[in-house]
């Protein structure tokens, strides 16, 4: 993906989400995806062609909608003389707002984050997402496979999101006392048993990663021992992932936590990766706020607020799990207004400092918008950082999920 803060990230991303939750009553909303290279004027031209195509729809609620859209993306592409460099998105159509006759005409214009390189028109009871979807989404897949005797577990680690995909037990007998040839028997039996094992392993592991091997950027192998190292060395698995494994690392556990452990160990490795990097900015968080005296710490909503206000926060933590709004109460009698995070219904019911009249809601935005809208407002760098990592759960958990590291001393 081309150079993209964490906010417009974010930003993106909530623009299509709001744009999948958009429902027309019929296959009338249009999606118009415009590569740089396709002059605007042969787009103009396909337009005027589909106006005239679209009067063959039967249905006449349908035909005046979808003519109605299209009149709206060519009124929309003559501001353009060419195509910006990542090329353009037009979606439009009537949302109804309720029953019938509360439809609106509702047109989003997005310059993507990466290059579009097909030319799409499409008309749909929805709006189509699909390549915005691809753009923002994580591509690069590690495969991670924690390995003793006893046990393995398969896994792979796609952005901040670990996908156990199969965890396998052995039965391989423990050690053995028996003296002689009923001792080397058994040992040979055991070694046999250990070697059936890591052919199923190396079963599994190509049923996981072959079909993404082309989004794999990486195996690690991990585990206790060197059950690891045999199966590597081995010829367990199929060349095209054993050519993708990029180191092996020790660890004291299997499963999950194995798996944890592999990705904490192989920190170098993977630092480029977003659980990498989120997991560095809490913990410097982390460290800021142990220096009672002198550390550049800041956490819970209000704190934050006044801090971006006085432009002392370089960079804001905040949490992807935040699900909280940002109320503006307004009093009806003399206008008198207040803006409050609700935790329960019931903090929304008080009557106005001014005039003792019952609040009303007047209006209502997500929590995390009107942080990033201050942070930006202040050149503050904004980091999402999501639940999926032990420091992630942390920062929502024990900080509210609002938290900042300063520029300077408070």
């Amino acid at each position: 993906m081309a150079d993209i803060s964490s906010k417009e990230l974010y930003e993106f991303k909530k623009t299509i989400k709001n744009l999948s939750e958009k429902k027309g009553r019929g296959t009338e909303l249009v999606s118009v995806y415009i590569p740089h290279s396709k002059q605007i004027s042969d787009v103009a031209k396909q337009m005027r062609d589909e106006l005239g195509q679209s009067s063959n729809i039967k249905s006449k609620s349908t035909r005046k909608n979808v003519q109605s859209a299209i009149e709206v993306i060519i009124q929309r592409i003559k501001l353009f003389k060419q195509a910006p460099e990542n090329g353009l998105v037009l979606f439009t159509g009537m949302i109804p707002r309720g029953g019938p006759g509360t439809e609106k005409m509702e047109t989003y214009v997005l310059e993507p984050p990466e290059p579009i390189t097909t030319y799409w028109y499409i008309c749909d009871s929805t709006f189509y997402l699909e390549p915005l979807e691809e753009m923002v989404s994580e591509r690069d897949v590690y495969g991670i496979c924690v390995i003793d005797r006893k046990e393995a577990t398969i896994a792979t680690l796609k952005g901040k999101h670990i996908n156990v995909i199969a965890t396998l037990t052995s039965g391989v007998p423990g050690k053995h006392k028996a003296g002689g040839q009923s001792q080397r028997r058994f040992d040979r039996v055991i070694e046999d048993a250990a070697r059936e094992f890591l052919k199923r392993i190396g079963r599994h592991v190509n049923e996981a990663y072959l079909p993404i091997k082309d989004d794999l950027k990486g195996v690690l192998l991990g585990g206790p021992g060197n059950t690891k190292i045999d199966f590597y060395e081995g010829d367990f698995m199929q060349y095209e992932i054993k050519d993708k494994v990029i180191t092996t690392v020790d660890t004291s556990y299997t499963g999950e936590f194995g798996i944890r452990e592999v990705i904490d160990k192989a920190s170098d490795t993977l630092e480029e990766l977003d659980v990498m990097k989120e997991k560095k900015i809490v913990q410097k968080f982390l460290h800021e706020l142990i220096n009672d005296k002198t550390g550049l710490a800041s956490y819970g909503e209000d704190e934050v607020r006044r801090n971006l206000q006085i432009g002392a926060v370089d960079t804001l933590l905040l949490s992807e799990g935040l699900k909280l709004k940002r109320v503006t109460m307004k009093c009806p009698q003399c206008g008198w207004t207040k803006n409050i995070t609700p935790r329960k219904k019931s903090d929304l019911e008080f009557t106005c400092d001014k005039c003792n009249e019952r609040m009303k809601e007047d209006k209502s935005v997500d929590l995390v918008d009107t942080f990033v809208e201050m942070a930006e407002e202040v050149g503050s760098h904004v980091e999402l950082i999501s639940t999926e990592t032990e420091e992630g759960m942390q920062l929502y958990r024990a900080f509210g999920g609002i938290a900042a590291i300063l520029r300077y001393h408070i």
